[in-house]
């Protein structure tokens, strides 16, 4: 009966970190089956590896190569790795674990932990970019003025990935905090967008009369040469 309670408390949490957690803050459907998936896949393994003598190593071995293998065949985000790391390690605690109630502390702090690290709260100000300015600026005081003045927001830190003065261009990664209200103010300083002006309906109008008043007075004088030509 214990074992039973260790699968349905890891089902439970990792449920809970799916549709709870990840998908309500990141809406990735390609991992929330990759995260299931593994878990479920964790468990199983696990469970049967429980009662063999060398369980702990081999269980630490499979976390190993399920690690190399995941993140190897795909990029993933920080989080998304924590995230990944998490279901693991659910799987794991739900599989190996013979007390339900260490297993349920360990579980539940698994996903305390991400709750309040990927809380939008928590130092939700700060942001990461990787930006390529259309300049080569090799000076760090004037690439930084640049990226806060195009940012509209203070730069943390940066580091310049690639200074192409060919190409005159600046791959720069770069750190920085927005401002109280979330977004980036427009920043000050930047060229304001010219507006073409088009003539207005009464201005056609206008040109199209005096267009066709000058075309009659050309029409006009030229029919009065004719007959003063035809006269002499």
């Amino acid at each position: 009966m214990s074992a039973i309670t260790l699968y349905a408390l890891d089902l439970a949490a990792a449920a809970v970190l799916t549709f709870g957690i990840y998908w309500p803050r990141h809406h990735r459907r390609d991992l929330v089956v990759a995260f299931l998936g593994i878990n479920v896949g964790v468990l199983a393994v696990s469970a049967l590896l429980a009662t063999s003598a060398v369980s702990a190593g081999i269980g630490l071995g499979l976390f190993g190569v399920l690690s190399i293998i995941r993140l190897r065949s795909d990029e993933l985000a920080q989080h998304e790795i924590a995230y990944y790391f998490a279901f693991l390690a659910l799987g794991l605690v739900g599989g190996l674990s013979v007390s339900p109630t260490a297993a349920a502390a360990f579980m539940g702090l698994i996903v305390v932990t991400m709750v309040v690290v990927d809380h939008p709260s928590l130092l939700g100000r700060h942001r990461r970019q990787l930006i390529v300015v259309d300049r080569a600026l090799a000076d760090e005081d004037e690439l930084r003025a640049h990226l806060e003045q195009m940012l509209a927001a203070q730069v943390t830190g940066m580091i310049v990935q690639r200074l192409d003065t060919v190409g005159d261009t600046t791959a720069v990664d770069v750190r920085f905090r927005v401002s109280p209200g979330g977004a980036s103010a427009p920043a000050a300083g930047l060229a304001e967008p010219r507006e073409d002006r088009r003539p207005t309906s009464g201005e056609h109008g206008l040109l199209s009369d005096d267009g066709g008043t000058a075309a009659s007075r050309t029409s006009d004088h030229g029919a009065d040469a004719r007959m003063a030509t035809v006269s002499r």
